[in-house]
C-alpha cells in the first residue's frame, strides 16, 4: 500500500511513517520546510519527502492519506485530498487501527515526563527480552529510532493529550485503548486548543473510559486535577506513587538516599525492594521511574529487574542533556515546555551541584507560555538559577512588563547573538548554562558553544 502523510516531519507523524515503512508500505510524506531530525532520519530509511504542501505531491495517487493535526482547511494538499475523494484518516486512528490492535498497550500520559517516562519503560522491558514496539515522542538515547514494530505483543507508547486532526478534535491518546496506563500528572497546557484545565480532565477521563477493568492506570498520590478526572468514574484498579512522607500510603514509594534523586531506595507495599543509583537527578525523575516499575510488573518484569536496567538507563536527547563542557562551563539541552517543568528540572540541577552558580537561558515557545498564561508563576519557575536570560524573539508585551528595568538577575533578549553576549558578559567559571525550549531555538546551543571556545582562547 502506497501510504502518503501530511506533516511527516513532525515528531508524531515522522514516527508513523517509520513504522509504516517497516511494516512493508511504501511511504511518502509532505511538509513545509522540510527539517532534521526527523527528515534525517526519514530519509535514512528510505522514505521520499516533498519540500512544500501541493496537489501535486499527490501523483500517482496514494492508497491512503494521512493527516497531521498541525495541517487544517485551506492548507492546497488538504483541499486536494478532500476535493478529488482520496481516502483519508488521522494519524493516531491509523495507528489504531493497523499497529496497536490486538496488542497489549502501555500508556504514558500526563503534562510532564511523558516522553521521559516512555523511554524508561521501553527501556525496562527492552532489557528484560521483550523486544516492544514503541513510540515516543523524542529521541530515547538507548535506541537509534523514536518508533519500531518490535516483534511481541507488547507496545510503549506515549499518549498525548493534543488532538488527532482537524476533523477529529479528540485527543490522539483516546485512540489507543492501552491495558497499562501511566497518569504522570495534569496541569493546564495547550491553551491553542484548551480553553481550561476542566477541558483537558474532560479528555483525560475519556481515555480512562477505554482501560479494561482488568488493566491498571499508575498514577501520583497526590495531584488534585488526577483525583477530578478519575472521580467521574474509574472501572480499573489503581496504584499510586509518592516520594517520601508525602503520602499516608502509596503502593510505591521512593525514599531518597541523596536529595538530588540520583540516589534513592524503591518501597512496594511498605517493603525495601532494591536502589535506584543512576545519573539522572530531579524528583520528576524519581517520580517518572516509580511509575514506569509498577508498569514494567505489571506486564511480568519483576522490580529488582526494572531497577537494575533504570540504573543502566541512558536518558533522553534534550532533556539535561550535556551538550559541552569548556574550561569548567558546563552546557545543557533541556525540552522544557511549562513553568513546572522548568522549576523542577532547575531544582535537580541545583541539589545535584550545590553552590555552583546556574544560568538558565529559557525561551518561552510553546503556544501556552507564548499568550503570556502562565506568566504569573514564569519568573519564579526559573528561582533556581542564579541569573536567568528571557528570549524574548517576538518581542511579547507581558514579558516586557514582567521583567523590571536593571533586574540584575532577570534579563531578556531579542536574538540569539544578545543572550549569548548576555551570558558572556558575567560569566562566572565554573558554571552550569541550561538552555531551555522545545524548540530548536535558533541553533544557539551550538553558536553559544563556540563563542565559548573563542572567549577561553
Amino acid at each position: 500500500m502506497h501510504i502518503h502523510i501530511l506533516g511527516i516531519c513532525g515528531t508524531f507523524m515522522g514516527s508513523l511513517a517509520a513504522l509504516a515503512r517497516e511494516g512493508g508500505h511504501h511511504v511518502t510524506g509532505s511538509d513545509e520546510g522540510v527539517y532534521p531530525p526527523m527528515s534525517t532520519q526519514l530519509e535514512q530509511q528510505g522514505i521520499e519527502l516533498m519540500d512544500g504542501f501541493s496537489e501535486s505531491n499527490l501523483k500517482p495517487v496514494p492508497d491512503l492519506v494521512l493527516i497531521g493535526n498541525a495541517l487544517s482547511r485551506g492548507n492546497p494538499e488538504v483541499e486536494a485530498v478532500l476535493n478529488r475523494g482520496l481516502d483519508y484518516m488521522s494519524g493516531p486512528e491509523w495507528l489504531s487501527r493497523e499497529v496497536l490492535r490486538h496488542r497489549w498497550v502501555l500508556a504514558v500520559a500526563g503534562t510532564h515526563g511523558k516522553t521521559t517516562t516512555t523511554s524508561m519503560l521501553l527501556w525496562i522491558l527492552d532489557q528484560a527480552g521483550f523486544d516492544p514496539g514503541y513510540l515516543v515522542g523524542g529521541v530515547p538515547g538507548d535506541f537509534d529510532v523514536s518508533a519500531r514494530l518490535g516483534s511481541s505483543d507488547f507496545f510503549v507508547i506515549e499518549a498525548d493529550e493534543y488532538d488527532s486532526a482537524f476533523f477529529d478534535k479528540r485527543s490522539k491518546f483516546v485512540h489507543y485503548r492501552p491495558n497499562t496506563l501511566i497518569l504522570n500528572n495534569l496541569e493546564f497546557d495547550h491553551a491553542d486548543i484548551f480553553d481550561s484545565i476542566v477541558d483537558i480532565e474532560r479528555q483525560c477521563h475519556h481515555l480512562v473510559r477505554t482501560v479494561p477493568s482488568n488493566g491498571l492506570i499508575i498514577r501520583p498520590d497526590r495531584d488534585g486535577h488526577l483525583d477530578s478526572v478519575l472521580n467521574r468514574g474509574c472501572w480499573t484498579s489503581v496504584q499510586t506513587t509518592s516520594i517520601g512522607g508525602e503520602a499516608a500510603w502509596s503502593n510505591w514509594r521512593a525514599e531518597l538516599l541523596r536529595d538530588d534523586g540520583s540516589v534513592f531506595m524503591v518501597i512496594r507495599h511498605d517493603q525495601p525492594v532494591a536502589k535506584v543509583h543512576w545519573r539522572h537527578t530531579g524528583l520528576h525523575n524519581v517520580r517518572n521511574a516509580l511509575a514506569a516499575i509498577a508498569a514494567a510488573r505489571h506486564v511480568g518484569v519483576t522490580p529488582d529487574h526494572a531497577i537494575a536496567a533504570l540504573n543502566r538507563f541512558g536518558g533522553v536527547k534534550r532533556r539535561m542533556e550535556l551538550l559541552a563542557e569548556v574550561r569548567g562551563v558546563r552546557v545543557y539541552d533541556d525540552f522544557a515546555h511549562h513553568p513546572t517543568a522548568i522549576a523542577t528540572t532547575l531544582d535537580g540541577l541545583r541539589k545535584q551541584v550545590g553552590d555552583d552558580p546556574i544560568i538558565a537561558v529559557i525561551e518561552p515557545r510553546s503556544n501556552t507560555m507564548q499568550q503570556g498564561v502562565h506568566q504569573d508563576v514564569l519568573l519564579d519557575s526559573a528561582s533556581a538559577a542564579d541569573r536567568v536570560l528571557w528570549a524574548n524573539l517576538s518581542d511579547m508585551a507581558w514579558l516586557n512588563e514582567r521583567i523590571p528595568e536593571n533586574d540584575s538577575r532577570h534579563q531578556q533578549g531579542r536574538s540569539v547573538e544578545t543572550l549569548i553576549d548576555g551570558v558572556l558578559s558575567a560569566l562566572p567559571v565554573p558554571c552550569h548554562i541550561v538552555i531551555m525550549s522545545n524548540g530548536g531555538f535558533q541553533g544557539i546551543h551550538g553558536k553559544l558553544i563556540k563563542e565559548l571556545e573563542r572567549y577561553f582562547d
